[in-house]
């Protein structure tokens, strides 16, 4: 078992202390939090050891998960790879792009595996349908929030969007060419509401939308391909998949059939596949502690955490045209 412990015992660490406590792939050592009246009671609430210092955490862990406010991500991690300790690190990656880069350097440098907590990726309704999308070529998302002062001190690019940013990239096996974006502030000193378009230089696009002052919540993002449609509710956790084949010469009496202006016949196939509920955060850490064990790549990098950041960057860059 991989010895683990928690910077940061706030709402999303305490998720994560719980699970860590709970997986057989982990011993749980203990947390560190900064707020030491936050530290004793979270210590005397559930029983978890709170160590006084971060170096102490540090030093007692073979991986250290860092669920800090994003300001304080990258110092967090740099004092645990130079102490060549695996990171688990939530999203986003750092603050800023020359952070991430220098995270990724000294990784290398140290040895040492990071996964980011991209954690839209093991969504069972994602999972479920990933294996499908083979060449998307429009995509478009819509995760909208009801207001939660949590997290308005980033703009909702880096709250909300950057959740379909890391999806789309891993699915659309193409570099970025050109992306044009709007962003309103409402309620916070940051934008609450963005639009996006990013064009891939294989000609797919995608349009994602985000708001976190909506009237309901809603995370659905649809991929257009050849010959297929498929949606994925990432919140009630289904997905369904459309596709169309030739028509056979003798369908179905109840068979849907499109016709084209050159007379091709297609037949539309609809396809619900088996949703496997999961904890999804309690899959990304163990699917970590695995790539560990294994000596495999994480299933979300830290130059995937990196690549999100950047387009996350310049979508927010737009808005200042």
């Amino acid at each position: 078992m991989l010895k683990a412990g928690v910077l940061g015992a706030g709402h999303l660490g305490k998720i994560h202390l719980k699970l860590l406590k709970q997986s057989s792939k982990y011993e749980l050592v203990g947390f560190y939090d900064p707020s030491e009246e936050n530290a004793k009671k979270v210590s005397e609430e559930f029983g978890y050891k709170a160590f006084a210092t971060i170096d102490e955490l540090i030093d007692a862990v073979d991986v250290v998960d860092i669920v800090t406010p994003t300001l304080s991500h990258f110092d967090c991690a740099v004092q645990a790879i130079e102490k060549g300790k695996n990171i688990f690190i939530e999203k986003p990656i750092t603050n800023t792009i020359e952070e991430a880069e220098k995270l990724l350097e000294l990784s290398r440098e140290h040895g040492v595996k990071g996964q980011v907590g991209h954690v839209e990726r093991f969504n069972p309704s994602f999972t479920a349908v990933k294996d499908v999308m083979d060449s998307p070529m429009f995509i478009e998302t819509h995760r909208l929030a009801e207001f939660n002062p949590r997290g308005t001190d980033v703009p909702v690019v880096l709250d909300l969007m950057i959740h379909d940013i890391d999806i789309i990239l891993s699915v659309v096996k193409s570099k970025v060419k050109s992306i044009n974006a709007s962003g309103v502030s409402v309620i916070s000193e940051t934008p609450d509401i963005a639009n996006a378009r990013i064009e891939f230089e294989n000609g797919c696009v995608a349009n994602l939308t985000s708001s976190r002052i909506s009237m309901k919540n809603m995370r659905k993002s649809r991929f257009f391909q050849k010959d297929a449609y498929i949606s994925v509710d990432f919140l009630e956790k289904k997905s369904e998949v459309v596709k169309m084949k030739d028509a056979p010469e003798s369908p179905d009496e109840f068979a849907m059939i499109l016709q084209n202006a050159e007379g091709v016949k297609k037949q539309i196939y609809f396809e619900n596949p088996k949703i496997h509920p999961n904890n999804a955060i309690l899959d990304e850490l163990e699917t970590f502690a695995d790539a560990i064990n294994n000596d495999t790549d994480p299933i979300v990098t830290l130059e995937n955490g990196t690549d999100a950041l950047k387009v996350a960057h310049q979508i927010i860059a737009c808005f200042n045209k």
